[in-house]
């Protein structure tokens, strides 16, 4: 009987150094004594080489685990949900396949890739300042001063504060189409505000802040559809419009000056609409004075003129009769307002007064005669 070598004491199988298969090896082992019946190890085998009569079994369970494991994943997975207010894009394999509306939904796991993209939501990016006050902190506002600075069409510089808001209108474009959506949005504004301001001058840009502001938005939206940025712009706020503080001193002086200026424009205005009005009106009372007065001279004109024809017409046919009648006619209005009258004949040497009895009192003046009387 062949005498048997000792076993190596246990020292000694510290040292010696194991394979790589030796370590599959022993862990499989481990993990199919986990998964065995028994729920015990294994007694402890000679010849770690070989594989144990229980492997095969502990495999297969291990692999049915497995593919159960990855089957409860895969089905976990493959149902995805999308929240009121988003949109969500699909993409197979890499490739854009659908866009999915709010509720459950089903994809195929490991193949399809779901993002969600928020549509409700409303965007904000703000120029020239920043209310959260991370710029400043971060050393940003030298920066953010120059964001903020604008040439006007008469040369003068001006500070300008504005706020974009806007949403997506187009998912598949807001994410494949350009590669940084929010940088091209601060990008394109920046150009489009200071192309409009320096078509304006500098007092009309103060004055005009909501006309601007749509001129900004309506241009901006066109040069964003332009590049399919997906995207729809809810509303364009110039938060402030002012002038550089170098230069505030100056024109708040200026301000003063034009207020100042506009004031007596005012004034004088005020008084222009009291008098103007007073003299038109004297104005046209005498133009209106003299056309009636006109009119009345060229009346009596006209009246005396057809008298004298008609007289003259009379007298041509009855000289006589014409010039003793002008004559008592001439007289009648000429006696009732002489005071004294003289009476002058042949031969007289002096003039003779005429005593009118009836203006004295001397002479009664006949009663009015009795009705019924013959």
């Amino acid at each position: 009987m062949a005498s048997q070598e000792p076993p190596p004491p246990p020292w000694g199988r510290r040292n010696r150094p194991q394979g790589p298969e030796e370590i599959i090896a022993q862990l499989l082992k481990k993990i199919n004594d986990f998964f065995s019946n028994e729920g015990r190890p294994s007694p402890p085998s000679n010849n770690p080489d070989k594989t144990p009569g229980g492997m095969a079994a502990g495999i297969g369970k291990i692999a049915v685990f497995v593919v159960v494991l990855l089957a409860a994943f895969a089905i976990y997975n493959a149902f995805y949900k999308i929240n009121p207010g988003e949109v969500g894009v699909i993409l197979r394999l890499g490739k854009f396949y659908n866009e999915t509306q709010p509720g459950l939904h089903m994809k195929i796991p490991y193949i399809d890739t779901v993002t969600k993209v928020d549509v409700e939501r409303t965007r904000r990016l703000e120029f020239g300042f920043r209310d959260s006050g991370a710029a400043i902190l971060s050393g940003a506002q030298p920066a953010l001063e120059m964001e903020s600075l604008s040439l006007t069409a008469d040369k003068n510089v001006i500070n300008v504060e504005w706020i974009v808001q806007y949403k997506v209108s187009n998912p598949y474009n807001f994410l494949f189409k350009i590669r940084n959506v929010e940088q091209a949005i601060h990008d394109a504004s920046e150009s489009v505000t200071r192309r409009i301001i320096g078509n304006m001058d500098f007092d009309y840009v103060l004055s005009n802040r909501e006309l601007l502001a749509g001129n900004v938005k309506q241009e901006l939206q066109k040069l964003l559809d332009t590049l399919n940025a997906g995207v729809s712009l809810v509303t364009v706020q110039f938060r402030n419009i002012n002038p550089p503080d170098p230069v505030k001193p100056a024109f708040n002086e200026v301000n003063e000056a034009d207020q100042d200026m506009k004031r007596l424009v005012n004034e004088a205005e005020t008084v222009y609409n009291k008098e103007i009005p007073k003299a038109r009106g004297d104005a046209k009372k005498m133009v209106e004075e003299a056309h009636g007065y006109a009119a009345a001279r060229v009346n009596t004109a006209k009246g005396e003129t057809e008298r004298f024809v008609a007289i003259l017409k009379e007298y041509r046919n009855a000289q006589d009769v014409t010039r003793r009648r002008m004559y008592l006619e001439t007289m009648q209005d000429i006696l009732p307002s002489v005071k004294n009258v003289y009476v002058m004949t042949k031969g007289q040497n002096a003039p003779l007064p005429f005593i009118n009895l009836s203006e004295k009192g001397l002479v009664p003046e006949p009663a009015p005669k009795a009705s019924g009387q013959p």
